[in-house]
């Protein structure tokens, strides 16, 4: 007797102009970000928000230089974006652009990602 093959979902980042497989989708919980390490010793924020749509942000806070988003809170403005606000000084970035909401000359890197 054979055991099942388990199949999974991996999710992957686009990085150093490959995909990159970080984590697998279980592993992610609807509304909390998990910290991924790139292969060029970048970190990254990897969310899945109550919807499951993924996003995948620096991981460094800009404002700090803490490497701290990825345990920031999710929320929505009220125009329906998607944002992570920092769990230091609370400023709050947009997932899809990086754009700081509170800071307009603020961005900070964003991701390519997908479920393979």
């Amino acid at each position: 007797m054979t055991a099942p093959v388990r199949t999974t979902t991996r999710v992957e980042l686009f990085a150093d102009r490959t995909w990159t497989p970080v984590c697998d989708w279980d592993l992610l919980t609807p509304g909390r970000g998990v910290a991924v390490l790139l292969p060029d010793g970048r970190q990254a924020a990897v969310f899945r928000d109550s919807t499951d749509t993924l996003y995948a942000i620096a991981n460094r806070d800009p404002f700090t230089g803490a490497y701290v988003l990825s345990r920031g809170l999710l929320g929505t403005t009220a125009d329906g974006r998607a944002y992570v606000a920092s769990p230091l000084l609370k400023q709050r970035f947009e997932l899809a652009t990086g754009q700081c909401l509170d800071d307009d000359g603020v961005r900070i890197p964003v991701h390519p990602v997908r479920t393979a």
